[in-house]
């Protein structure tokens, strides 16, 4: 199964070390899930790759029965090229490749990846708070654009990092990721890369979950990442688009649309906004919309 990167939606990771991979995919999928990944990487420990790698082994030749864009990360490039040789491996979407820098990227690069898999890098290394390393990255990026799906923000190895874990109260746009996140989406966004949101650790709390998600949207991430099914139609719900809000982008991509007008005392400008409104066009076509039509003046 392929998708875009705004129909990832909530992306959920299961740890390879569950035995039953394929029952828990098939619930997740006709529970809603769009896209999930399979972790062979920090949510296994060393002494239980082998099993990880058993059971993902398994699970392989038939996912493509299960109606859901599933991606494997491995540890390494090595595990990788193992993976790679696997029956089945064809089914899977792709790969997220984890702590990309320029100088780790291009082993993974260098693989025979089957022509459909696309690639996520995770940005979640210590060169995040380098913009010469992410502008390095980002000139190697930019020869494999047709295959890189989206860029995966790591956002608890990079608390790790600075010596942090965010607040279980408080977005992460309220602690010292906020600002990181905001120079990543300048970086590459700009260049036609999509960028998906870190995960909110503390999934008890659906109301500042649905509060993150709006914010990841206001920076202009496309999907987040989810460790707990609970997360996931709540994280949908949110990427759901008010009427109003589309029939405002609808205005703007209109054939008739004037060059500047008003809606609802907000200047709306076509040259300036029509790529926020096909973002918002493609969101409304993958999750719906809520709330009241809006009359554009």
């Amino acid at each position: 199964m392929t998708v875009s990167a705004i129909e990832l939606g909530a992306t959920l990771y299961m740890p390879c070390t569950r035995g039953d991979l394929a029952a828990a995919l098939a619930r997740a999928a006709a529970s809603g899930l769009r896209s999930a990944v399979l972790c062979v990487e920090d949510s296994v420990h060393a002494r239980d790759v082998p099993a990880a790698l058993d059971n993902l082994a398994a699970v392989l030749p038939v996912l493509g029965a299960i109606p859901l864009a599933v991606f494997v990360r491995p540890r390494s490039a090595g595990m990788l090229e193992h993976i790679l040789h696997l029956d089945g491996i064809g089914h899977a979407a792709g790969f997220v490749i984890p702590k990309a820098h320029a100088d780790s990227l291009p082993a993974y690069l260098a693989l025979p990846l089957h022509e459909g898999h696309r690639l996520m890098p995770t940005l979640e290394t210590r060169e995040v708070c380098d913009g010469h390393e992410m502008r390095r990255l980002r000139d190697q990026l930019l020869g494999q654009q047709e295959r890189i799906l989206a860029l995966r923000i790591g956002g608890n190895d990079l608390l790790q990092i600075l010596g942090a874990r965010r607040s279980a109260t408080r977005t992460v746009y309220d602690g010292p990721l906020g600002p990181l996140i905001g120079t990543l989406v300048a970086t590459f966004a700009p260049w036609g890369f999509e960028l998906t949101a870190p995960v909110m650790e503390n999934f008890a709390n659906p109301a500042l979950l649905a509060a993150e998600v709006e914010r990841d949207l206001d920076h202009g991430l496309c999907a987040k990442t989810a460790i707990h099914p609970s997360q996931v139609p709540v994280i949908h719900a949110a990427l759901a688009v008010p009427m109003a809000q589309l029939a405002e982008a609808q205005a703007i991509l209109g054939e008739d649309s004037p060059a500047v007008f008003n809606s609802a005392g907000v200047m709306c400008e076509p040259a300036t906004h029509a790529r926020w409104a096909r973002r918002v066009m493609a969101r409304a076509e993958a999750f719906g919309t809520t709330g009241a039509e809006l009359k554009i003046a």
